[in-house]
């Protein structure tokens, strides 16, 4: 009885911490997000003065410079559930941050019967983990995929993600007790809902496969 509640205030307590990082993560990311819509109308002020100028090829500078700049703060993923959206495109944005190409694709219904914590806590620990590993590539091998859609009654996700080093024989992280705690969370999270989980890992890539039941 006491192992029981020391496992759930720990549970509870990793919960806590990784919401909290989660929302620190996407309030990051709307803050750039509205800092860039509040300087909106001083972009179009300069590139008035560039025009009344004549400098065009200045004008074409400061566009580039603002595609650059949007593609770091706007939406990359909308999957028609706005807790999923939030999530995924904080991780994103960092995963951008870090120089690690993502290619998404993801469809989901606005409305699931996973809860948006259990949600939380399996996409946010999935990605961590896929950004992690990616980082100990060169910024030209790093690489994540992701697809999310529902099949028939479940909801389906699959994540791929390049890594360094050899075929590993096991998946738990060795990069301290909160990754490995954070992948045991996922298997609970699918274990609680009635769901399939795999894992796969080859050379030079490690892969992911979550069914959950709606």
């Amino acid at each position: 009885m006491l192992l029981d509640k020391l496992i759930a205030k720990r549970v509870a307590s990793f919960e806590n911490e990784l919401l909290q990082k989660y929302y620190a993560e996407v309030e990051n990311m709307y803050d750039k997000m509205r800092g860039w819509r509040h300087d909106y109308r001083h972009h179009i002020q300069t590139m008035k003065v560039h025009m009344a100028n004549g400098e065009y090829e200045e004008i074409g500078s400061y566009l580039d410079m603002l595609d650059n700049d949007l593609t770091n703060v706007e939406t990359v993923i909308k999957t028609g559930n706005r807790m999923a959206d939030a999530i995924l495109n904080s991780k994103l944005s960092l995963a951008a941050e870090r120089e690690i190409k993502v290619k998404a694709e993801a469809k989901i219904p606005v409305s699931l019967s996973v809860s948006e914590l259990d949600l939380c806590i399996v996409i946010g620990n999935l990605l961590d983990n896929a950004i992690d590993a990616c980082l100990e590539l060169p910024a030209g091998e790093r690489l994540i995929r992701i697809y999310m859609e529902m099949k028939g009654n479940y909801l389906y996700l699959a994540l791929t993600n390049t890594a360094g080093g050899h075929k590993k024989k096991h998946f738990r992280t060795t990069k301290g007790d909160g990754h490995g705690f954070g992948i045991a969370r996922v298997d609970a999270i699918v274990k609680k809902y009635g769901g399939y989980v795999t894992r796969a890992s080859e050379d030079g890539a490690f892969s992911t496969e979550v069914l959950l039941p709606m």
